[in-house]
C-alpha cells in the first residue's frame, strides 16, 4: 500500500470488507454522495429507473428495499418514500394538478389534507371542493371537465365513515379522473385498494409499519408506470427524501406488523363492545359495528379494523366534562397518531370540522395499544366515574 499522511489516511482507507456477509436485517447505507465507477457510469445513470444510484436523495439500497417491500404489501408495483404522510399527500397533488384544475376531497378528510387543499385553492387557483364521504356513485354528478383528482379516505380517521370505494372509482374511471386513497387506517393489510379501482394509495408509515411511535415517513404506491413517473418527478422537484436509519426502523417493524395489527384489532373490539353498552356513550363509530356509517361496505371490502375508533358521548355531557374524562385517564395518553404500543385518547370538536355533522355530543377518538384490554377498560371506567 502506498504510504499516506495521517490526515489523508483518516479520509481514504485501503481496507475493503470481505464479500459474503449475510444477515436478516437489511444493511443501512448512509449516503448523500454516491460514488461512480467511471465517467461513463456517471453519465448513464438514470435516477428514475432505480437501476443505478445517482445521489442519496434519490435512494440507496436501504430505501429501495423498503420501497419494494411496501409496494408488495400493498399489492402495487412501485413505491416512493416521503418524510411524512403529509409530504406524500403533497407530492401526489403537485404531480397531477396544475392551475385551473379541480380536486374533490371527502368532508371527513385528514385535516392537514384539507388545509393543503385550501392552500392549493388560495395560492395556486386549483379549486378544492368537498363531498359527502358516503356519496358513492353520486360522485359522478360532482365531476367537472377540469376535475383531475378525487381524494378518498377509508374510513375517515376521526368520524370513521367507510366510503364505497368501488362505486367512487367506477364513476371516476368513466370520466378519466384519478382516485387517490389515504390507506393509513388499514396499513395496507386490511384493504386491497388496487383491486377496488384506486389509482394511487398513500400511507403514513409513521403508524403500524414502524410500530414504535418514533418515526415519521410516508409512502405513495402505484401500479401504472406513467403515473409513477409523474409522481417521481414531483418527488425529485420537491426534494423529498428519507434517511437510511428511519428506513431501517420501518423495515424492522414489518415482520411483526400483521401480528401487531391483529392484536390491536382484537383489543379494540373488546374495548369498543364494552364502551357501546355504557349509558354515557350515544354512538359507537367503529366500522365493525352496525351503527357506524358504511358498516356494510366495511364488511364487503375489509378484512380487519386495527386499533382506531371513535365514540360520541351523550349530548347531556358538556365539553368540560368530556375533557375531564380524557384528563382522568391513566393508561391512555393524550396525543395524535396511532400504530404504536401505547393507547391514546383525544377529543375532537367535530361540529367545527364537518360542515353537515348532525349528531350532538363530544366525539372522542380512542387508539387501543398493546396493553391488556381489561386494564384499559378499568382505566376508562374510573375516568367515566370522574367525569
Amino acid at each position: 500500500m502506498e504510504k499516506k499522511a495521517l490526515q489523508t489516511a483518516l479520509v481514504h482507507s485501503d481496507y475493503t470488507p470481505p464479500e459474503g456477509f449475510a444477515a436478516f436485517p437489511a444493511a443501512i447505507h448512509h449516503a448523500s454522495t454516491i460514488l461512480f465507477k467511471n465517467v461513463a457510469a456517471l453519465r448513464s445513470g438514470d435516477w428514475k429507473e432505480k437501476n443505478a444510484y445517482t445521489y442519496g436523495l434519490h435512494g440507496t439500497p436501504t430505501t429501495f428495499t423498503l420501497e419494494a417491500r411496501i409496494a408488495e404489501i400493498e399489492g402495487g408495483e412501485r413505491c416512493l418514500l416521503a418524510p411524512s404522510g403529509l409530504a406524500a399527500i403533497a407530492m401526489i397533488d403537485f404531480a397531477v394538478l396544475k392551475t385551473g384544475d379541480d380536486i374533490l376531497l371527502p368532508d371527513n378528510i385528514y385535516n392537514p389534507n384539507r388545509v393543503l387543499g385550501n392552500w392549493l385553492q388560495e395560492a395556486f387557483n386549483i379549486t378544492a371542493r368537498y363531498y359527502d364521504p358516503m356519496i358513492g356513485a353520486g360522485i359522478a354528478q360532482m365531476i367537472q371537465p377540469n376535475t383531475k383528482l378525487i381524494w378518498t379516505e377509508a374510513p375517515g380517521s376521526v368520524s370513521m365513515e367507510v366510503p364505497d370505494l368501488r362505486a367512487i372509482c367506477a364513476a371516476a374511471k368513466e370520466k378519466g379522473v384519478l382516485v387517490a386513497l389515504d390507506n393509513t387506517w388499514s396499513a395496507g393489510l386490511a384493504l386491497r385498494p388496487f383491486e377496488l379501482g384506486v389509482d394511487i394509495s398513500m400511507q403514513a408509515l409513521t403508524k403500524y409499519q414502524s410500530g414504535g411511535s418514533d418515526v415519521l415517513m410516508g409512502a405513495v404506491i402505484t401500479r401504472d408506470r406513467e403515473l409513477h413517473e409523474k409522481i417521481a418527478n414531483s418527488h425529485m422537484r420537491l426534494g423529498l427524501g428519507v434517511g437510511a436509519d428511519d428506513a431501517y426502523l420501518v423495515m424492522r417493524g414489518l415482520p411483526t406488523m400483521k401480528l401487531r395489527f391483529e392484536a390491536h384489532d382484537a383489543g379494540a373490539l373488546k374495548v369498543a363492545a364494552w364502551l357501546k353498552q355504557r349509558p354515557e356513550i350515544s354512538r359507537m363509530l367503529h366500522p365493525a359495528f352496525e351503527d357506524c356509517p358504511g358498516h356494510e361496505v366495511w364488511k364487503r371490502d375489509f378484512t380487519g379494523a386495527g386499533g382506531l375508533f371513535s365514540v360520541l358521548f351523550d349530548a347531556r355531557f358538556s365539553e368540560e366534562q368530556t375533557d375531564r374524562f380524557v384528563d382522568s385517564l391513566r393508561l391512555f395518553k393524550i396525543g395524535y397518531s396511532w400504530g404504536g404500543a401505547n393507547s391514546l385518547c383525544i377529543p375532537y370538536r367535530i361540529q367545527a370540522m364537518r360542515r353537515n355533522w348532525q349528531d350532538g355530543g363530544t366525539l372522542v377518538r380512542f387508539y387501543i395499544g398493546l396493553e391488556d384490554p381489561a386494564d384499559l377498560i378499568a382505566d376508562i371506567e374510573q375516568a367515566l366515574a370522574r367525569m
